[in-house]
């Protein structure tokens, strides 16, 4: 802490011995002790500095201390300075009358007491001290208000002047404050902003999202900055990006906000030109490889196409101008038969991608048995591994399950998994097969090889159409590229997933495809069966079907006619069942009764819109009411109900609303 400064005392006796006996007395003081011999000294140190007070003799030889201290008082410097008199000769009281006339606060007769004197001289030392104080503060204080004023002004400058728009709201949510800019940007008065909230302004599809991201800042205190469409007078739609942050008190708590907004339609447009731009020009060159690829594909068509034509071609003129024994006959006709079976693929292969991109591949559905399936399969390969020395491990599950499907298309699915692997995995390679349960629904068929690889450029691409990661005229493997393609749509239309993983080029590959189990117990159906009648008997087929409803009949109704169907269902009674179902299942389709007691379906359905996606939020519903009027349709889609079916309905028009609105899971 700094050091007290010290204060001045001036002492004024014509006699030296006398000042020396004032400076032993007040020496306890420690103070800044000053001495003059006349009243003319006295004046000059007067002129150059302040004394706490003045101790003044009155008999000086020319200027008394009377006419000392009248000259000191017409100082306006010195005119408070406290004098005390000093004198060892007059004590009437005209004498005394005359010192105070002159200014002096007290009279002391010599011999002085030094006791009297020090404290006397203390209190002045003391009450100068506090007013230098005071004064000091009075000075900080007025520096401060100046400061705060510049601040003000300055704030008060930047407000106006700013080029966005500034809002201050208190701790209730009130606006308090509006600068000219928020003013032109929403268009009304300084006492119309302390009405309104920028909320109002917010264009109605936009307002639900603003409010309520608004209410969670005002509630957390978080910063807070969004981007709004703005709807002004005149139907003027402009883009504003809205900032606030909380204002605190020192102790921390909240006093209230200052926020901003800030025009960026400018932006925005500038956003959507850019982006409209980029997606022109990525369309531009999509469409320049598009036609690349298809240039591409129609060279490798005619390539593989005219390939076996050439061998079967040349083998007929062999045969009929040429006789040739029994060995070279079964030659030549090998050859015929196995080119023909190779073009006969490759037009099929054609025929389903023509299929596919025209919407008409359909599904001969049955039960299947996937051992079964995969099995075939590898016999079918089983030729062309032993001929490369190929490694088949295979590990399929017994207790795997059985999946609804085309058998057909699933033994396609496998085959050309199965094949690709054994193409492009060199001599004395590996390919491995395996079938198991996952995540309690669904089967897993992987197949993995250790041949040439996919390299991480090309793995996005793996399943697009008339793709090849070579299509060169010196490509090692012959195809069109449209196996991938076409086992990519078949296993989603089984409503599964094929994926495709590889460490890179000359490290092999691994295609796992994913299937949903079939879950119904009842129906007794063959593996493998493929028959029209099937796809007709069982449309709902694999499908997980959740039912509410609190009457019993209705219940068992429902659960009757939708297991005819082929369909796994769960009834429950109530809303609260069906949360909890929800918890430990993912069915397909929820069907649900309106009119129930306690939460009707109405609520239940707002909660489960509510629900994280893996328990059930997207999951598509239907409501059933003996309600007909325009408005509960209305009401049932709203609250978040993809289809609304009224009592009493034909069980037909349920099962073709549960069929389309499954394709949404």
């Amino acid at each position: 802490m700094q050091a007290e400064s010290k204060v001045n005392i001036l002492l004024v006796d014509d006699k030296p011995e006398n000042l020396l006996a004032l400076k032993v007395i007040l020496a306890d003081l420690e103070e800044n002790l000053v001495q003059a011999t006349s009243g003319e000294e006295a004046l000059r140190y007067l002129l150059h500095q302040d004394f706490a007070v003045i101790l003044l003799d009155v008999q000086m030889p020319g200027m008394d201390g009377f006419e000392a201290a009248s000259l000191i008082r017409s100082r306006q410097k010195s005119r408070q300075t406290p004098i005390i008199f000093l004198t060892a000769f007059s004590t009437d009281d005209n004498m005394q009358f005359k010192g105070y006339a002159a200014g002096a606060v007290d009279y002391l007769l010599k011999p002085i007491d030094q006791h009297i004197l020090t404290s006397k001289v203390k209190i002045f030392v003391e009450l100068y001290k506090k007013s230098e104080a005071l004064k000091q503060q009075a000075q900080q204080l007025a520096i401060l208000n100046s400061e705060l004023k510049q601040s003000e002004e300055r704030f008060r400058s930047l407000s106006t002047s700013s080029p966005v728009g500034i809002f201050e709201i208190d701790h209730q949510g009130n606006c308090t404050y509006t600068n000219p800019r928020y003013q032109a940007i929403c268009n009304i008065t300084a006492a119309e902003c302390l009405d309104k909230s920028w909320l109002e302004f917010v264009e109605a599809d936009d307002r639900d999202a603003a409010t309520t991201s608004w209410l969670n800042y005002l509630s957390q205190g978080n910063e807070y900055t969004q981007e709004f469409r703005f709807l002004f007078k005149e139907d003027i739609v402009r883009w504003l990006r809205v900032r606030c942050t909380p204002m605190l008190r020192t102790d921390g708590s909240i006093q209230g906000h200052v926020g901003t907004i800030e025009d960026i339609t400018d932006q925005k447009n500038a956003e959507a030109t850019r982006a409209q731009m980029f997606r022109e020009q990525a369309a531009r060159q999509e469409a320049e490889a598009a036609n690349k690829m298809k240039d591409e594909f129609l060279a490798i068509l005619s390539h593989e196409l005219r390939t076996p034509l050439t061998a079967m071609l040349g083998w007929s003129k062999i045969l009929r101008t040429k006789k040739l024994d029994e060995q070279g006959t079964s030659r030549a006709l090998d050859a015929i038969e196995r080119n023909a079976i190779a073009q006969t693929q490759l037009i099929e292969d054609i025929l389903d991608v023509s299929r596919i991109i025209r919407g008409q591949l359909r599904l001969n559905l049955g039960v299947v048995d996937l051992q079964l399936i995969i099995t075939a399969a590898l016999d079918a390969v089983r030729p062309q591994a032993e001929m490369k020395n190929l490694q088949l491990d295979i590990c399929l599950d017994d207790h795997v399950g059985k999946v609804s499907g085309d058998a057909v298309r699933l033994q396609q699915v496998i085959s050309n998994l199965l094949t690709n692997a054994v193409k492009f995995t060199p001599k004395n390679g590996k390919v491995e097969v395996t079938l198991k349960r996952v995540e309690t629904s669904w089967v897993e068929i992987a197949v993995k090889d250790t041949g040439i690889g996919i390299e991480a450029e090309f793995l996005p691409k793996v399943f697009e159409r008339f793709r090849q990661a070579d299509s060169s005229t010196t490509r090692s493997q012959n195809g069109l590229g449209l196996g991938l393609a076409i086992v990519h749509h078949l296993v989603e239309l089984h409503k599964g997933s094929i994926s495709a993983v590889s460490p890179g080029k000359g490290q092999g590959a691994t295609f796992t495809v994913k299937l949903p189990l079939l879950q119904n117990k009842h129906h007794h159906l063959n593996a493998g069966n493929m028959s029209s009648s099937a796809s007709a008997l069982l449309p709902l087929a694999g499908l997980r079907i959740l039912i509410v409803d609190d009457e019993v009949d209705n219940r068992n109704f429902l659960s009757f006619i939708i297991q005819e169907q082929g369909a796994n269902v769960t009834a429950v009674t109530s809303a609260d069942e069906a949360l909890a179902v929800l918890k430990e299942i993912q069915p397909d389709v929820l069907i649900s009764d309106i009119c129930m007691p306690g939460e009707d379906g109405y609520t239940l359905i707002k909660k489960i819109r509510t629900l994280p996606v893996e328990t059930g939020q997207k999951i598509p519903a239907i409501a059933l009411t003996a309600c007909s009027h325009e408005e509960d349709c209305a009401q049932a889609l709203n609250a978040g109900f993809h289809e609304y079916i009224s009592k009493p309905f034909e069980p037909s028009d349920l099962i073709t609303r549960i069929t389309k609105i499954a394709r949404l899971s």
